[in-house]
């Protein structure tokens, strides 16, 4: 057992049996366990298996490799749009995770197969994302910025594109573009912490809130 993940559960005030009990079940398989992202992660050869997450409305098992896995009930679910390979299985009590005990160690038996025959989820190419009309009047305007746009990483680039894109009315792409400038110029994505504060660095946890409420 490591330390950290001690640690880390002592302090949870969310989820903390659930976490433990997750914790239990999963020490008892293969899996080696560590502390990744500010999160228990568990692993096997060095291969990140699975991770536990503890959210406001439930906690959850990230296995990511999960979209892999056969799961005949549909137990696990994909965590966002945009996710390709990790799926979740989320939990809200003590009963639920009981109940589905075996079926984690199963999932976790096919997932540590599937790592050690390489089996791997083959990813889509990633359609391109257009450039909205309204960014491209701003770059137009500010060569910086386009600058700076073009100096993020593909995937930042795109997680603002897709930020832009998500309505179809002109002023609120405009509202939208004008508030993530600051971050754009200084080389953040959309979710990358700007306080200094994250403890999930580069991602943002929320710590800037806190900063507000001072």
């Amino acid at each position: 057992m490591n330390a950290k993940v001690d640690a880390y559960l002592s302090k949870l005030k969310n989820w903390k049996a659930e976490a433990n009990l997750l914790r239990e079940i999963l020490v008892t398989t293969e899996l080696e366990e560590d502390f990744k992202w500010a999160r228990p992660c568990y692993s096997h050869n060095g291969k990140n298996i699975v991770g536990i997450a503890t959210l406001k409305e439930h906690c959850a098992l990230n296995i990511f490799n999960g979209a892999a896995l056969s799961d005949p009930n549909g137990l696990l679910i994909l965590p966002g749009e945009h996710t390709q390979s990790g799926r979740w299985m989320k939990f809200d009590s003590l009963t639920t995770i009981n109940k589905q005990s075996k079926i984690i160690k199963l999932f976790i038996k096919q997932a540590i197969e599937l790592e050690k025959n390489g089996v791997k989820i083959v990813k889509p190419k990633t359609p391109q994302l257009l450039l909205p009309a309204e960014l491209q009047q701003f770059f137009k305007k500010d060569t910086k910025l386009k600058n700076a746009f073009n100096a993020l990483t593909p995937g930042r680039q795109r997680a603002y594109l897709i930020y832009f894109s998500g309505s179809k009315n002109a002023q609120t792409i405009i509202n939208r573009i004008e508030k993530v400038i600051p971050k754009i110029m200084c080389g953040k994505g959309m979710n990358d912490c700007t306080c200094g504060l994250s403890k999930r660095m580069p991602n943002c946890d929320g710590s800037h809130k806190f900063l507000k409420s001072i």
